[in-house]
């Protein structure tokens, strides 16, 4: 099994049961049982999709919540949910460094 601790810029992760109940976390989602029970809401709520739009084959394999520092990723594995919380590093973000300036 993978260690989500070594998931490269993870802040913190949940593994729960298909019911919800956190049997390992870390980070900043250490024992977290409010996202918890938000997670399980968002994976039951894709039970309930409509299969018009989406044929029940055509099962989720991951949910991203992106916000602009960080995200949550949530995938199902082995009857179980897995969460991890990822911080975002914008590819924008640069350090500029000044150069000294000689007037001759």
């Amino acid at each position: 099994m993978l260690l989500l601790e070594r998931i490269p810029d993870q802040i913190g992760y949940l593994v729960l049961k298909e019911d919800g109940a956190v049997l390992t976390s870390g980070g900043e989602l250490e024992n977290d049982e409010r996202i918890a029970n938000i997670v399980l809401g968002l994976v039951t709520l894709t039970n309930k999709i409509d299969p018009k739009g989406f044929p029940s084959n055509e099962a989720f394999d991951k949910i991203s919540i992106i916000y602009p520092d960080h995200c949550y990723i949530i995938c199902l594995s082995n009857k179980k949910i897995h969460v991890v919380k990822k911080k975002l590093v914008s590819a924008t973000t640069a350090v500029v460094e000044q150069q000294p300036h000689v007037d001759v």
